[in-house]
């Protein structure tokens, strides 16, 4: 401790300062009365503030606060009314005949959209020259940013060329799209208006994902509404026939309970009717499994029956080539023979023809000299 002491008395005053003791708490006089003996203020009436309500004949009418879902639809009506307006303002200053950038013949114009938006027109003119020769390309940017908006217009030199293309170039892939080509409709269809003014065609954008369709390429517009004919046709029958069910149900409610055996009845005869019409069902998908299974065995069998058949041409024709080399060896064998035998009939020939050749010689020799004995021709022999 006192070693602690001495050497706190070297340290800096900062340092020192740290270790001062604190100030004494400040004395405060103690309270006439604790809070809980105090006395509350005295309640009183609204007498005396009377006179400072306002009359109420000079009430205002009370006002009604907007709700989130008023608000909402007021906003959606305020913006569709605002689409509107400027749709009909673009309606009446469009006009493709005075377009400074339509200025080719139209009926050789062909319509190309659903490009990539990084496609160049030397790709575009690439693909779709194989058509015929091609006079001018325009692709449309987009007025603020002067970025592509996806489609272009291609004028043919030729006519014919812009309808073989119109035939043939629908749904061609360029640049991993698939694209979409009409002809153009702005300056050759009356009263036609572009997807931006509320027309256009196709039914990639209709409205809800169920009303749009999900493939690409061009769409008949007869199809398109027999397709919404049919679909509302079947929806007003479906409506009929609830409405029709709810007032069974009504009227049988109102008959008691006659009317709920009734019903019942109905519900299980049709419930029969439903389980016999699934089993039918079943059993065509099962006869149909069935047939798809014996043409699929009859395609194996025949499959097994031309392989089979392969297999035995090519083991006949290997064995036929067997044969003929073997006829083929057996001919060069006999030939070899009779040459043979041939080289030993010409050698028993020409030695016999020497034999002869000498008997005849002894035989004269033998004449000559008169006698049985045979004696041996002496020729000088040449130096």
């Amino acid at each position: 401790r006192w070693c602690d002491y001495k050497m706190t008395a070297f340290l800096p005053p900062n340092l020192l300062a740290l270790f001062a003791p604190r100030d004494h708490l400040p004395f405060l006089p103690p309270l006439q009365d604790l809070p809980w003996e105090k006395k509350p203020w005295l309640y009183s009436g609204v007498a005396q503030y009377l006179q400072e309500f306002e009359d109420p004949s000079e009430t205002p009418a009370p006002t009604r606060a907007e709700t989130k879902e008023e608000r909402r639809a007021r906003k959606r009506q305020e913006r569709e009314e605002r689409y509107r307006s400027n749709l009909d303002e673009a309606l009446t200053d469009w006009d493709p005949s005075n377009d400074p950038n339509a200025t080719g013949d139209p009926f050789k114009t062909l319509f190309a959209g659903r490009f990539n938006y990084d496609t160049s027109e030397s790709k575009i003119r690439r693909e779709f020259e194989s058509f015929g020769p091609i006079k001018k390309i325009h692709m449309v940017t987009d007025t603020k940013t002067a970025k592509p908006r996806g489609y272009a217009f291609i004028e043919y030199e030729h006519e014919r060329d812009m309808r073989s293309a119109y035939k043939y170039g629908d749904g061609k892939k360029v640049d991993g799209r698939r694209v979409v080509v009409d002809v153009e409709r702005g300056r050759t269809v009356k009263s036609w208006k572009p997807r931006r003014l509320g027309g256009g065609l196709g039914g990639t954008r209709k409205g809800a994902p169920n009303e749009c369709i999900k493939y690409s390429g061009r769409v008949d517009e007869r199809d398109m509404r027999d397709k919404d004919r049919d679909r509302e046709r079947d929806r007003d029958r479906d409506r009929d026939f609830d409405r029709e069910k709810k007032r069974e149900r009504d009227r049988d409610r109102d008959r008691g309970d006659k009317g709920h055996d009734r019903d019942r009845d109905r519900d299980r005869r049709r419930g029969r009717s439903r389980s016999k019409e699934r089993d039918r069902k079943r059993g065509r998908s099962r006869s149909r499994d069935r047939d798809k299974d014996k043409r699929d065995r009859s395609r194996s069998r025949d499959k097994k029956d031309k392989d089979r058949k392969r297999d035995k041409d090519r083991d006949k024709s290997s064995k036929d080539k067997d044969r003929h080399r073997d006829k083929d060896r057996d001919k060069d064998r006999h030939k070899d023979k009779d040459r043979e035998r041939d080289k030993g009939r010409e050698k028993v020939k020409v030695k016999s023809e020497e034999d002869e050749f000498l008997n005849k010689d002894v035989n004269e020799n033998q004449e000559i000299n008169g006698d049985n004995d045979v004696v041996v021709k002496e020729e000088p022999m040449e130096a």
